[in-house]
């Protein structure tokens, strides 16, 4: 099993920008899938990016396309989450999770798609 922390939540005013880190450790060997989802106050967790074992093929929310990047250093274990022109609305708790996926598939956008989560990091957007 693979264990996640993240790192990198904080406050940060409106257009400005946040770099969220993913570090994995444990049974690293295997192929993970990887996503961010966020939480805010209130409601359901939602998706916001995927990106498959290989690293070349990545899905976003529609949400957070053009403001977001994800990607991973299969070397280093990490999945850095990088969040600009921050919006209010992007406030939430923002966790990362894992699936073993040996298939390339990025489509993971449901919480029941993974297997493995981390505790959460926060991020704030004052407006």
């Amino acid at each position: 099993q693979v264990q996640l922390v993240e790192s990198g939540g904080g406050l940060v005013q409106a257009g400005g920008s946040l770099r969220l880190s993913c570090a994995a450790s444990g049974r690293t060997s295997s192929s993970y899938a990887m996503g961010w989802f966020r939480q805010a106050p209130g409601k359901e967790r939602e998706f916001v990016a995927a990106i498959a074992y290989r690293g070349g093929t990545t899905y976003y929310a529609d949400s957070v396309k053009g403001r977001f990047t994800i990607s991973r250093d299969n070397a280093k274990n990490t999945v850095p989450l990088q969040m600009n022109s921050l919006k209010p609305e992007d406030t939430a708790v923002y966790y990362c999770a894992a699936r073993i996926d040996y298939s390339g598939n990025v489509y993971y956008i449901r919480e029941n798609d993974y297997t493995t989560w981390g505790q959460g990091t926060q991020v704030t957007v004052s407006s």
